[in-house]
C-alpha cells in the first residue's frame, strides 16, 4: 500500500510540474473583458512576461514588458514565486524518483529512501504553495481592479492559465502530503 501511495504522489507531483511548465509561458493569464461593450474589435491578454493584442482578423501583436523595475510589485513577486515553484518541482521529481521504494535507484536502504522521499514531498509542498500564492495573488489583483468603479484602465478577467495553475498547485500539494505521509509510515515500519 505504501508503494502505491508513493507512486500516486509521484505521478501527481510530476503532472503538477508539467502543468506549471505549461502555465508559466501561457499567454492568457488575464484577458480584457467585454463587459459593457457592444462591439469588440480587439482583445488584450497578458501573462507574466508580455502583453498581447489580437484583432478581429486574427492578427496577434505581442510586446515584452520593457523593464523589470517598471513592473508592479505583485507581478515581480509572481514571477519569482512561479520560477521557485518550477525549481522546487524539479528537485521534488528527482528526490521522489530516488526515494520511491519500487525503484532500484539509491540501493535497498529503505531508511535513506524514506528520508529522500520525504525531501521530495517537502519540495512538492513548496512547489504547490509557491504556485498557489503567486496565482491567487495575481487573480486577486485582477478581480480588485475589475470591481473597482474608479479604476481608469482596461479591465481584465481571469484567464485560463490561472485555472491550470490552481489545478497544478492543488495536485502538487496533494502529492507532497501523500509522499510525506507515506515516507513517515515507511520509516516507522522499518524501525519496529
Amino acid at each position: 500500500m505504501d508503494s502505491a501511495v508513493e507512486v500516486v504522489a509521484f505521478i501527481l507531483g510530476f503532472i503538477a510540474w508539467i502543468m506549471l511548465g505549461v502555465c508559466i509561458p501561457y499567454g492568457y493569464w488575464k484577458v480584457s473583458t467585454v463587459d459593457g461593450s457592444v462591439i469588440t474589435t480587439s482583445t488584450i491578454y497578458e501573462n507574466l512576461w508580455m502583453s498581447c493584442a489580437s484583432d478581429a482578423t486574427g492578427l496577434h501583436n505581442c510586446r515584452e514588458f520593457p523593464s523589470l523595475l517598471a513592473l508592479s510589485g505583485y507581478l515581480q513577486a509572481s514571477r519569482a514565486l512561479m520560477i521557485t515553484a518550477l525549481v522546487a518541482g524539479t528537485l521534488g521529481n528527482v528526490a521522489a524518483m530516488v526515494g520511491l521504494k519500487c525503484t532500484k535507484v539509491g540501493g535497498d536502504n529503505y531508511v535513506f529512501k524514506g528520508r529522500v522521499a520525504g525531501v521530495g514531498g517537502v519540495c512538492y509542498l513548496v512547489e504547490g504553495l509557491c504556485a498557489m500564492v503567486a496565482i491567487s495573488w495575481y487573480a486577486f489583483n485582477i478581480t480588485r481592479e475589475f470591481f473597482d468603479p474608479l479604476y481608469p484602465g482596461t479591465k481584465y478577467e481571469i484567464g485560463p492559465a490561472l485555472y491550470i495553475g490552481w489545478c497544478a498547485g492543488t495536485m502538487a500539494l496533494i502529492g507532497g502530503c501523500c509522499l510525506c505521509c507515506s515516507c513517515n509510515q515507511g520509516t516507522a515500519d522499518k524501525q519496529s
